[in-house]
């Protein structure tokens, strides 16, 4: 059943359309319109139909945003901290720092760096137990000496 259809159709849940499950498309094409516009409509009997529910299909081994915040929020914290040594330049620590570590400002590196100078040892960050090793992997693949541990803190 086609049937070009101008403006607004209003549908009430007495209209029976055919069987039930039956696909009927109707094809709105008005005069002021050079579009044409199909849909299409699934039949339920009498009175209106009911939405199914929508299937998410999720990849496997993939986590959902919401799993992965979920996660996020109750892994214990880590402190990544940063120790003192005598090979490298004060500077580059800093421009370590600033690279790896994400959001890092000039003025925190430096903070940092002279933490960890004059009192042997300084907290760089604290985060997510597998950001903390990564941040670590990185300053030591760096030359800086890193470690982690937990933080008794939250994030």
């Amino acid at each position: 059943m086609e049937t070009a259809i101008c403006g607004r159709v209003a549908l009430s849940p007495h209209h029976v359309f055919s069987k039930s499950g039956d696909k009927h498309y109707f094809n709105k094409q008005c005069s002021y319109r050079s579009s044409l516009t199909t849909m299409s409509t699934t039949a339920l009997g009498k009175g209106g139909g009911l939405l199914e529910r929508p299937t998410i299909e999720t990849t496997p081994g993939r986590e959902s945003e919401f799993d992965v915040r979920k996660s996020r929020k109750t892994a214990p914290p880590y402190r990544v901290m940063l120790h003192n040594d005598n090979f490298n330049k004060r500077e580059y620590v800093v421009q370590v720092l600033m690279k790896v570590i994400p959001g890092m400002t000039l003025d925190n590196a430096v903070n940092i760096m002279q933490e960890a100078h004059y009192n042997g040892l300084s907290v760089v960050i604290i985060c997510t137990q597998a950001d903390a090793e990564e941040h670590c992997m990185q300053l030591r693949g760096n030359g800086l000496l890193s470690s982690i541990e937990p933080a008794s803190g939250g994030c």
